[in-house]
């Protein structure tokens, strides 16, 4: 629980004018990590085989809800 409560301070941080909020939910399947924009899935932590690099889940998520959004360091290669 404690990475998922630091993803989601990054991106409410990141996103503070583009998102209404961000969804923790506890899963009943340990392991269970998921992102979903909406409806839709952006990444599973399974699918992935770990979690994700912060940076390039704010370039998932920037693209989705903001894709004109400069994430200064984050957008560098």
């Amino acid at each position: 629980m404690l990475r998922s409560a630091y993803f989601a301070q990054e991106l409410l941080s990141t996103f503070s004018e583009d998102v209404h909020g961000i969804l923790l939910q506890p899963s009943e399947k340990s392991g269970t990590f998921q992102i979903k924009i909406g409806e839709q899935l952006i990444f599973d932590r399974v699918t992935a085989g770990g979690f994700p690099e912060i940076k390039e889940l704010k370039q998932q998520v920037r693209d989705m809800v903001n894709p004109s959004k400069s994430l200064g360091h984050s957008d560098k290669k």
